[in-house]
């Protein structure tokens, strides 16, 4: 296979992964889901992520280059995102990190309000009330969202670069973890009043940095393709930080804590099978 060709399939998959969002925000838009949908639905994300990381990337790279490349990948992927989720102003799944009340401004702007133009930061104003607490809620998610969707993209690149059916089965993986993001993000944009074709615009959008992520990790592992180990291990390393220290809190917190455990346990069960039905 030609190198362009490579390329073009890392893209095609990371571009099929990161749709996922833009399937996630369109659910939104169409059916607002429930405390136990949500506990439901995060917690399949979080067993998918969870268990394609250890099951999967992690072991895959201990077994091409032993345990010391799949530590210290593991540690540095989740060390990278500890210092990126510090260092990234974004809104975790309903929960204000870095970026401050002073330096969005309008500190006490908490109330809906009577909005007379039909525009705001881009979005169409649906109605005549717009909640900016939650207009901005959505807008710092898709940052957020932006932001694990990179690395993510990389562990789809890093896969085919190792093997195209790899590759292939971590982008059908991400793409069912992406979904609940998608919804996150389009969810608080169109109960503060955004209109729902831009609300779901906002969740796609945020999918295509998932691409990117894939690219650069083909760039990279094309000349240095004694990384693919350690590049798996880093992936798995990003993912298992963010499952832990967002998607699992915020499902407990938010949603239903049987129905987050159950999906977990949903989540884990499918990657299992596609595990198998693949091959890999």
């Amino acid at each position: 296979m030609s190198a362009a060709q490579t390329f073009l399939n890392i893209i095609l998959l990371s571009l099929v992964a990161g749709l996922g969002t833009g399937l996630g925000g369109l659910i939104a838009v169409i059916r607002r889901t429930g405390r136990r949908s949500y506990g439901l639905l995060i917690g399949i994300t979080s067993g998918v992520m969870l268990s394609l990381s250890f099951l999967e990337l992690v072991n895959e790279a201990w077994e091409l280059s032993g345990y010391l490349t799949a530590t210290v990948g593991f540690g540095v992927g989740a060390t990278f995102m500890l210092v990126l989720d510090y260092l990234a102003p974004h809104m975790r799944f309903g929960e204000l990190e870095v970026l401050s009340k002073s330096a969005m401004g309008e500190e006490n702007d908490h109330r809906p309000f009577h909005f007379r133009r039909r525009r705001f930061r881009g979005f169409h104003i649906q109605g005549e009330q717009m909640d900016r607490r939650l207009v901005r809620t959505g807008l710092l998610l898709a940052v957020g969202i932006t932001i694990h969707n990179i690395p993510e993209g990389i562990a789809v690149g890093a896969g085919y670069m190792h093997t195209p059916q790899f590759g292939m089965f971590i982008a059908t993986a991400i793409l069912l973890h992406n979904i609940p993001e998608g919804i996150a993000t389009a969810l608080p944009l169109c109960k503060g009043g955004v209109c729902r074709w831009d609300a779901f615009r906002a969740a796609f959008l945020s999918g295509l940095a998932e691409p990117v992520g894939a690219i650069l990790a083909g760039l990279f592992l094309s000349t240095f393709q004694s990384m693919v180990p350690a590049a798996l291990a880093f992936a798995g390393g990003v993912m298992v930080f963010i499952t832990l220290d967002e998607l699992i809190p915020t499902a407990r917190e938010h949603g239903h804590q049987h129905y987050t455990a159950l999906g977990i346990i949903l989540g884990a069960v499918f990657i299992f099978l596609l595990s198998g039905v693949m091959g890999v």
